[in-house]
C-alpha cells in the first residue's frame, strides 16, 4: 500500500512541477505560437500525470475508469483546440516571432520610444 501512494504522490508532484514549468513558459515565451505549443504540451502532459496518480490512488474502481475517460477526451481534444487556436492567429494575419514579425518588447523602450542608437 505505501508503494502506491509513493507512486501516486510521486506522479502528482510530477505533474504540479510540469505545471509550474508551463507556467514559466507561458510567463517567459516570445509570441503566440510558442505560448499557445507550451500550454498544449502542458495542459495534455500535466492533466495525464495528475489523473494518473488519481487512478493510482484510487485503485480498480469506477473512479479510475471515469479518470481514464477523462484522460483520452483531454488527449484528443487539447491539440486539436490548440492547433485550432494556432490555425486562426495564422488565418488572421498574425506572424511567427522569427517570420519577420518583431521580436516583442525590443522595439520600444520603456518609455515607448523607439531605442536610439549610441
Amino acid at each position: 500500500m505505501i508503494a502506491i501512494d509513493m507512486l501516486s504522490g510521486a506522479l502528482l508532484l510530477a505533474g504540479a512541477a510540469l505545471g509550474v514549468i508551463g507556467a514559466i513558459g507561458l510567463h517567459r515565451l516570445p509570441d503566440f505560437y510558442t505560448r499557445a505549443h507550451a500550454a498544449g504540451i502542458t495542459d495534455t502532459l500535466c492533466a495525464g500525470l495528475f489523473l494518473s496518480g488519481l487512478a493510482i490512488h484510487f485503485g480498480a474502481t469506477l473512479a479510475s475508469v471515469k479518470l481514464g475517460l477523462i484522460f483520452l477526451f483531454l488527449l484528443f481534444t487539447s491539440p486539436t483546440a490548440c492547433h485550432a487556436l494556432a490555425k486562426s492567429a495564422l488565418a488572421s494575419g498574425l506572424l511567427p516571432w522569427g517570420a519577420g514579425a518583431p521580436p516583442p518588447l525590443a522595439t520600444t523602450n520603456t518609455a515607448g520610444m523607439p531605442p536610439s542608437n549610441p
